[in-house]
């Protein structure tokens, strides 16, 4: 807007809402501009969450929502905590976890050593490492699934070259025990460039100076790297290790583009045990338990994690 604009519309408001509009404390004009947002917050967040919790000691359904709701107090969550179901699917969300976090950190920390050292080309490589992270979970969650086809995936044909193996004897995404390892294998592919980022401000956040100590000292590239890297990209690598952590906790999309939770229900994670228990079985105050139980897990957990993070960032 030019001058003249504002000018106008100065002049337009009304003379007892100017005088109030300058004596306005910084404050005052911080409150009204952070009110819409609290309020969306509580919108969004907030009040969605008290309502869940609320459900969460009902028999409520949403598909018959004409019902009597009774309150069931802790019966929901005396279920979850019986039902085997459960307990599978928190397995396979732990072998999920575990590995992919090993994985992306091992190879991330090793990429991002490599690309920290200059040399031709380390635009071009560290662009492409970076790419896998640009795409939608969807779209990687198709295209693995053409790669990892028996008959014409290129990933079959791979491991097949490799080992001698038939690429026809064996289906990644269709056999119990190599399914939860080819979610892992995507998952890894994807975001691994996302643990080397973080890997990599931490290892640029070094002063050579401190290198160049060591080397005065006559210490050698190994100590150098253990007493010297590993120790300052430490808070760097566990900051990537939460982020990792709770974004693989709540893993639904990609997994159901890969395999829609199975075999059966090998690959099914809790989060797509909770859709279904929510949306295909209609037990909504069941669900709600279910999901205040998994945020108090990812809370409590992302909690004590961060305090251990703050220690390491202290030493």
């Amino acid at each position: 807007m030019s001058n003249t604009a504002f000018e106008g519309l100065a002049r337009a408001t009304p003379t007892r809402v100017r005088r109030r509009l300058r004596s306005l404390s910084d404050r005052a004009i911080a409150w009204i501009f952070v009110t819409p947002t609290i309020i969306l917050l509580l919108a969004i967040n907030i009040f969605p969450l008290i309502w869940t919790i609320r459900l969460s000691f009902t028999n409520y359904r949403v598909n018959r929502p004409n019902n009597d709701v009774d309150w069931v107090g802790l019966d929901n969550y005396r279920r979850i905590l019986g039902d085997a179901n459960i307990w599978n699917t928190m397995q396979a969300t732990a072998h999920f976890l575990i590995w992919t976090i090993v994985l992306q950190v091992l190879i991330g920390f090793a990429l991002a050593y490599l690309i920290n050292k200059k040399f031709r080309g380390n635009d071009l490589w560290t662009t492409l490492i970076v790419l896998p992270m640009m795409l939608s979970p969807a779209v990687v969650g198709n295209f693995w699934t053409f790669l990892y086809e028996p008959q014409i995936g290129l990933f079959n044909y791979a491991i097949g070259f490799l080992t001698g193996a038939d690429p026809a004897s064996f289906s990644m995404i269709a056999e119990v025990p190599l399914a939860p390892w080819a979610i892992v294998i995507v998952d890894t592919w994807m975001w691994t460039p996302f643990v080397m980022l973080i890997c990599l401000a931490g290892l640029r956040s070094i002063p050579p100076s401190i290198y160049e100590a060591a080397e005065c000292d006559r210490a050698g590239k190994w100590r150098q790297f253990w007493t010297i890297t590993i120790p300052m990209v430490l808070p760097f690598l566990m900051l990537a290790v939460l982020f990792r952590g709770i974004e693989n906790f709540k893993m639904f999309d990609l997994v159901v583009q890969l395999t829609g939770g199975g075999p059966g229900s090998t690959t099914e994670l809790t989060s797509i045990n909770l859709k279904r228990e929510a949306f295909e079985k209609w037990r909504t105050g069941y669900a709600s338990a279910y999901a205040v139980m998994l945020f108090v897990t990812v809370f409590g957990l992302a909690s004590i994690y961060v305090k251990a993070l703050n220690k390491v960032k202290e030493r």
